[in-house]
């Protein structure tokens, strides 16, 4: 048996080690708690420049619930309870319904979090349903839920401004799924009956399940610098080294300049799960895993906004996978990864070897207004040239609205093959209204 609710097992050796424990300590492990939590409702909107396909939308209202017990020497409990419901607006018909925000059914509820976890100044211990927040590994969360893993993980203290981290994944839990699974995006939807939709796919019905992953990584901040590493291991699917760093030059002006580079190097063997099935991303099988990846970026940060320009080439090879696809699990169609290029809808991983540039301006027109206009650019082997164009207007209330927020994103995309039904422009609208208490 898998490693189910691992929290369970590990709240366990918690309540041996606290046994004898003084009476009004161990109270205060359940008194001394805090909750909070954050109210979505959602309008999603999918409209297509084509006749052959019909435009899509999903409406969902969701609750995440967040609990944390006190503190026992160290130890302390904590679990979220995601649900979401449709109220019975999901259409009919499937095909019209956008099934990215919550699937197809009326309603989904889950454990986002049930863990056990030991900290202190130096560092924090944590075990079970859990939200993880790497770069690659994260939790995905522009839907009405969140995505969390079965895991373990670390984060140590070495000295102020470095933190080190360490973590094993097992199973997770996909934005639109009720329970934990051993799959991931490149997995086909409803695989093991796990209603995890808005995936990439590829891999067939019939496939192994996924071994999950581990990563080490370490980040380090100071004055203007901020730097990260890591290393991933996505069990069966691929291996993979991430830089990034960045400079802030401080001038004292109100204008800020920055810039930033990352770089991405994938590998894996014939003993892989989608050279094993035959998996053809963007139409290319291949014998092996190998990608390489870098970007920069740079802009100025300005009184009240910023300005950003970023740039990413995905280089192809021979006899690979995708014909040097990234390989990411975890974020594959869900255009949540961390190239300097990616945009609400999609980016390189969702496209394949090739080059993109993106311009961003992000200000706040008013205390509690802001707005992010952006232009991608994209140029791929597989999927020809196309741009997208995007708008977001966030307005945060205070007083007695604060933790109110009222949010429209909105993109269109335009160009390219096999990108867009009918490879007609793409427009989708994100209506997002959520309140954090």
């Amino acid at each position: 048996m898998r490693k189910h609710l691992l929290a369970v097992a590990v709240a366990a050796t918690l309540a041996g080690t606290s046994f004898g424990a003084r009476a009004d300590a161990l109270s205060d492990l359940f008194t001394q708690g805090h909750v909070d939590g954050q109210l979505r409702a959602y309008y999603f909107t999918r409209s297509y420049d084509t006749s052959a396909v019909p435009d899509a939308s999903a409406f969902s209202g969701a609750a995440l619930i967040n609990m944390t017990s006190g503190s026992l020497n160290g130890f302390s409990l904590g679990a979220s309870f995601v649900t979401a419901n449709s109220f019975g607006t999901q259409s009919g018909t499937p095909a019209k319904i956008d099934s990215t925000l919550m699937g197809i059914n009326d309603s989904v509820s889950a454990l986002g979090q049930a863990y056990v976890q030991y900290k202190n100044e130096w560092m924090m211990l944590r075990g079970g349903y859990q939200y993880l927040n790497t770069p690659w590994l994260g939790q995905s969360d522009s839907r009405v839920i969140p995505a969390s893993y079965n895991a373990v993980s670390a984060v140590f203290k070495p000295a102020k401004g470095w933190d080190v981290y360490a973590l094993r994944s097992f199973d997770w839990k996909s934005r639109t799924s009720g329970g934990y699974y051993a799959d991931n995006l490149y997995y086909p939807a409803t695989f093991n009956g796990d209603a995890m939709y808005g995936g990439l796919g590829g891999l067939p019905a019939t496939a192994h399940q996924s071994n999950g992953a581990w990563a080490l990584g370490t980040s380090y901040g100071v004055d203007g610098f901020k730097g990260q590493a890591w290393y991933y291991n996505f069990l069966d699917f691929a291996r993979m080294g991430y830089l990034e760093g960045s400079y802030t030059f401080k001038t004292g002006t109100g204008f800020d300049p920055f810039v930033g580079a990352q770089y991405v190097d994938e590998s894996g063997s014939g003993n892989n799960f989608l050279v094993t099935n035959h998996t053809a991303l963007f139409g290319v099988a291949g014998s092996r895993v190998k990608s390489s990846v870098w970007g920069v970026t740079g802009g100025v940060i300005i009184p009240h906004g910023r300005i950003d320009l970023g740039y990413n080439k995905v280089g192809s090879e021979s006899g690979a996978v995708g014909g040097g696809a990234i390989i990411s699990p975890y974020t594959a169609a869900y255009a949540t990864d961390p190239l300097y290029t990616t945009s609400m809808i999609r980016g390189l991983v969702e496209m394949g070897p090739g080059h993109a540039w993106k311009a961003k301006v992000t200000y706040n027109v008013l205390q509690n207004f802001q707005v992010i206009a952006a232009y991608a650019k994209y140029t791929t082997q597989y999927r020809g040239n196309s741009h997208d164009v995007y708008l977001d207007l966030i307005y945060n209330l205070d007083g007695y609205l604060k933790g109110l927020t009222l949010r429209n994103r909105w993109e269109r995309s335009s160009g390219g093959w096999n990108l867009n039904p009918g490879n007609k422009p793409f427009t989708y609208n994100r209506v997002m209204i959520s309140y954090a208490f």
